[in-house]
């Protein structure tokens, strides 16, 4: 099976965006005062920023997404080119949001929506400001998220961002529901063979000298380091499943600190939804 055919059905492409009015909405998006808040630390690694422009409050500052009728913030009455798109996409908003992530900043791999109610909903992004070293990692390929195109991620599905180098990547991020003003806007999803590239394969011989860097890392003192340094694998290697957090309970479990271990191996249940 080939990357794109393994991509189905994880992150496609949908209609394009008026180059006039993105440009636009760049511009909103970077100049607004908005309250930009750092949500969801035991996702990241830190520089993964939002702030909400519909959500159930009504208040730009709160950004820890749920289920909701959601209404415009006091943010998106600063950004007029924002309002008119997402009000011609006519679509049911659960909830709305800008997304910033800085140079050399990472969403750990994760999944999204198992604690949300079981009815089909959909992620879009617009991308409006992005670099070609920041990539989202899902189905063993990074996708670049290219301008001029409203964007379709299935978050169920494990996956994880990056932006290596910089600028700053802000896309708008929708969640909606699905409804019949969602199901034409996603008629024709595609993906541009060039947005997308397999990450490397990986044996268990390159797996174990990585562990042993990260041991000799921790060894001197640098814990952290080495944890994020197996963390960033998942954006190089395609790796099984939470494969990454394995490696880091691993390596607690070598070091003799079996509460590090166990605290690890909570996270990938955690962060994957995992039941078991």
């Amino acid at each position: 099976m080939d990357t794109l055919t393994a991509l189905a059905g994880q992150i496609a492409q949908l209609d394009a965006v008026d180059p006039a009015q993105l440009e636009r909405m760049r511009h909103e998006a970077l100049t607004a005062r908005a309250p930009w808040k750092e949500e969801y630390s035991a996702y990241q690694s830190g520089g993964w920023w939002t702030t909400s422009l519909m959500n159930a409050s009504g208040e730009a500052a709160d950004v820890t997404i749920g289920d909701c009728a959601a209404r415009p913030t006091d943010l998106l009455a600063q950004m007029p080119a924002t309002a008119a798109l997402l009000a011609e996409l006519g679509l049911n908003y659960m909830w709305v949001r800008l997304a910033r992530l800085e140079a050399n900043a990472f969403l750990w791999e994760h999944r999204d929506y198992d604690e949300l109610d079981q009815v089909e909903r959909h992620r879009l992004h617009i991308p409006l400001h992005t670099n070609t070293s920041a990539f989202l990692v899902t189905g063993g390929a990074k996708v670049h998220m290219t301008g001029g195109r409203i964007w379709r991620l299935t978050p169920t599905y494990a996956h994880g961002v990056c932006n290596l180098l910089g600028p700053d990547r802000v896309h708008l991020i929708a969640d909606v529901y699905a409804d019949d003003a969602y199901r034409r806007l996603a008629r024709r999803p595609s993906l541009d063979p060039a947005a997308a590239e397999p990450l490397l394969a990986v044996d268990q011989a390159v797996l174990a000298e990585r562990l042993q860097a990260a041991r000799g890392m921790a060894g001197l003192g640098y814990a952290e380091a080495a944890e994020r340094m197996l963390l960033r694998l998942f954006y190089t290697y395609a790796l099984p499943e939470g494969t990454v957090y394995d490696l880091i309970a691993e390596l607690h479990t070598s070091l003799g600190d079996e509460e590090a271990a166990t605290r690890w191996t909570t996270a990938k249940r955690r962060l994957l939804a995992l039941t078991a």
